[in-house]
């Protein structure tokens, strides 16, 4: 069992997980460290501190005061507005990949994201639900924006989804499943946009094929 932010999560550790050769789980401690961080997120909003991407708005309004009541609207809203990925879709391996890096990465405790938000990704790696994400539309090294705006798009109940060997959309997938849409606290949207989970992700395959080369190479050359 490897346990979400408290194991080293290495490349053969993450396709293990995404290949269904190992569990992966929340533990109690780390759940009770993520809703920690939570809380005080939940105490910047309901005070008058003003904390960029929790209660202001982002880039050039980053000086703008978001209201308490449209916090969660700018996260939901956020998600919309960065899912601009065009091209075909990447394979739903990398996609999978993305969403354990991911959890990995919120289990840290350190983005303030809700406990219920990693569970629900959590869900569909577990559920072998996949969601699809264009090939192009990254960054690179300032952030996997786009791509990863379409990997959660389906928590809100948009995008498409891999579901028993055909796409379809989020939205018919909740009614398949009776899940319903998360509503996103205030900054989850920038806590699951941020980072480079994309890249990553390619990089996890590309190790594994460089070291299959390596191994045939040993075996081939004199």
């Amino acid at each position: 069992m490897f346990r979400y932010g408290l194991d080293t999560l290495t490349p053969g550790l993450a396709l293990d997980i995404s290949r269904g050769k190992l569990h992966a789980e929340i533990t109690a401690g780390v759940a009770s460290r993520i809703l920690k961080n939570r809380k005080a997120v939940d105490r910047i909003v309901s005070g008058r501190k003003v904390v960029y991407g929790i209660n202001t708005g982002f880039g050039p309004l980053c000086t703008t005061r978001i209201s308490d009541e449209d916090t969660r609207r700018l996260q939901h809203n956020l998600l919309l507005s960065h899912a601009v990925g065009v091209g075909d879709t990447i394979s739903e391996e990398i996609s999978r990949l993305m969403l354990i890096l991911k959890v990995h990465s919120l289990a840290m405790g350190y983005s303030g994201i809700s406990p219920e938000t990693i569970s629900r990704i959590c869900w569909y790696i577990e559920q072998n639900i996949t969601p699809c994400v264009p090939a192009q539309g990254s960054v690179g090294a300032s952030g996997d924006l786009a791509p990863l705006a379409h990997l959660f798009l389906p928590l809100i109940g948009y995008g498409r989804v891999f579901y028993k060997g055909r796409i379809i959309p989020a939205s018919e997938l909740l009614t398949v499943t009776g899940m319903a849409a998360l509503d996103l606290g205030p900054k989850a949207g920038l806590a699951l946009i941020n980072g480079t989970q994309f890249i990553a992700g390619h990089a996890v395959l590309f190790v594994e094929r460089f070291q299959n080369c390596l191994d045939h190479a040993d075996i081939v050359l004199p």
